[in-house]
């Protein structure tokens, strides 16, 4: 599993910004909370990312699971939005269960689902896919798909990569992906765009980042689903239906993707500054130097 600091990550948020979304001036300067109860008067949906609002790893976030139940006691929408993408959804509504986490499958929305959205209507090819072994992948589509080892073969016979789950990935299949993608460049599809999660053991590499490192030595343009791009929203909306954009607020850990997700969604956001990608550091510091600024600075869920 490979770990990366969060200097390291800031900074390849930063170099990856031509590739991102652009952000959206302003409203003002963040408002400042110490919790999202202040928000349930004024917001009817909340869009909440997973990793580092409301879990790290395995472990459910402090407070967390109160405050989901009590925003759904409110008669408040109710979503998670998030880049995960590395199992099918069943398991993954089994973790929030056990979480404490009382969520309907249809409001996860998650970036695997988004790409799976997107391949339902193409055309059978032959994938190489970046993913564990032992993960289940037919719900991502039709077409034939071949797990990417250490073996040279498939990299050069597929049509195609999907990006999918970075664990036991390294960096001998990195070059074999890379190497390949020079000698006969072909669609890279990246079903999490994140670059890296907050885990128990730090922050963790994940396809965004091998995705965007691809693209820089290969000059191939991968095609990104899950925050902070629209196709993720879209689905997200699907789901809620005819609501007002102006009532609806982003809850993220990370400004490069659930902020700037916000700001090309259109609707509010919350940035939460004590657990997940900024924990224990100078946010408003991040904040300026990235340029993408938050309608709210939370201190936790």
């Amino acid at each position: 599993m490979t770990l990366m600091t969060l200097d390291h990550a800031f900074d390849a948020y930063e170099a990856a910004r031509p590739r991102l979304p652009r952000a959206i001036a302003p409203r003002g300067t963040p408002e400042a909370l110490e919790s999202l109860a202040p928000l349930a008067e004024r917001f009817d949906a909340f869009l909440l990312d997973a990793f580092g609002v409301l879990n790290i790893g395995e472990t459910a976030i402090p407070g967390a699971v109160g405050r989901v139940a009590d925003l759904q006691a409110a008669g408040k929408r109710v979503l998670i939005v998030s880049n995960a993408a590395s199992v099918p959804h069943a398991a993954l509504m089994e973790k929030y269960a056990k979480l404490g986490f009382r969520f309907a499958p249809e409001d996860v929305i998650t970036s695997r689902r988004t790409l799976a959205h997107h391949m339902a209507g193409g055309a059978a090819a032959c994938w190489g896919v970046m993913t564990p072994e032992g993960i289940a992948l037919d719900d991502l589509g039709p077409g034939e798909v071949t797990v990417l080892g250490d073996d040279p073969a498939p990299y050069a016979a597929v049509d195609g990569f999907l990006l999918v789950g970075s664990a036991g990935w390294s960096a001998a299949r990195q070059a074999l992906l890379e190497g390949a993608l020079r000698a006969r460049p072909r669609p890279v599809l990246v079903a999490n765009p994140d670059i890296v999660a907050p885990r128990e053991t730090g922050l963790t590499a994940e396809p965004g980042h091998f995705a965007h490192q691809l693209a820089d030595r290969t000059g191939v343009s991968p095609q990104f689903f899950g925050k902070p791009f629209a196709n993720i929203y879209d689905l997200a909306f699907a789901r809620l239906g005819d609501v007002d954009r102006n009532r609806v607020v982003m809850v993220g850990d990370s400004l490069h993707t659930d902020i700037l997700g916000a700001q090309t969604a259109r609707v509010r956001s919350a940035l939460i500054t004590g657990y997940g990608f900024l924990a224990g550091r100078d946010a408003g510091a991040m904040i300026a130097r990235s340029g993408i600024i938050p309608d709210f600075v939370v201190a936790s869920p």
